[in-house]
């Protein structure tokens, strides 16, 4: 079975910091003597929260089974419902839950299909576990020109470097598949929603992006496995 996924974080507030790491996090926009620049590092290492597994959390997993072509959305919340027209399931639990449940369906799949996972998910994911006492399944982190346990699209796209990367709302486009950013919600939006206590939105957003990612695979499936 191949399993696509896709995560969506959101950082703490700088705040929630130990002094030592604020200091740590802080030390290039503490240096700079222009007011106007040193507030606008300021603003960048706090927006940057949501990319670190020590000051972000996992808000949503979405799952997608390429072979049923069923969807799971786990999100941080309590409520579960469906959209049959998509075929996608969400279900709201603990942010443990959600990782102990991630790992056990990754452990059955064959191969795990991602967009940035390499560089982004699949890090973030083992070492936001990690940090919550949970045991990965797998290391999916092995060469990175080994696809047949993770496949990693944006690294399929750029042929490993070789050409420019895009994000997925321009490949998506390029295609002619429909981005996950045409519903007007972007993974700039997703800290803002969660503070907004729109966690469903975010869930939503999540199983877009899948979607928008497994099509991605079909293309790269039919057109580029060579």
């Amino acid at each position: 079975m191949e399993l696509v996924f896709d995560i969506e974080t959101v950082g703490c507030k700088m705040t929630d910091l130990s002094e030592t790491q604020q200091e740590y996090l802080l030390r290039y926009a503490e240096k700079e003597k222009d007011e106007e620049i040193r507030a606008e590092k300021i603003e960048e290492a706090e927006r940057y929260l949501s990319l670190y597994p020590f000051t972000a959390k996992t808000v949503a997993i979405g799952l997608l089974n390429a072979e049923t072509e069923h969807s799971l959305v786990l999100y941080e919340g309590e409520e579960e419902w469906e959209n049959e027209e998509k075929s996608v399931k969400y279900r709201g639990v603990s942010e443990e839950e959600m990782l102990e449940l991630f790992w056990g369906y990754l452990r059955k799949v064959d191969r795990a299909i991602t967009f940035n996972g390499r560089n982004f998910d699949l890090p973030f994911l083992m070492l936001r576990s990690a940090a919550l006492k949970i045991k990965p399944s797998v290391n999916l982190l092995g060469s990175r020109f080994d696809s047949r346990k993770h496949l990693d699209l944006l690294e399929a796209f750029t042929f490993h470097g070789v050409t420019r990367k895009f994000n997925l709302d321009f490949y998506c486009r390029s295609f002619g598949i429909e981005s996950p950013k045409a519903h007007g919600v972007t993974g700039m939006d997703v800290k803002e929603l969660y503070n907004a206590g729109r966690i469903k939105e975010i869930a939503v957003y999540c199983g877009n992006d899948i979607a928008a990612t497994y099509e991605l695979y079909k293309i790269y499936r039919e057109y580029l496995t060579i």
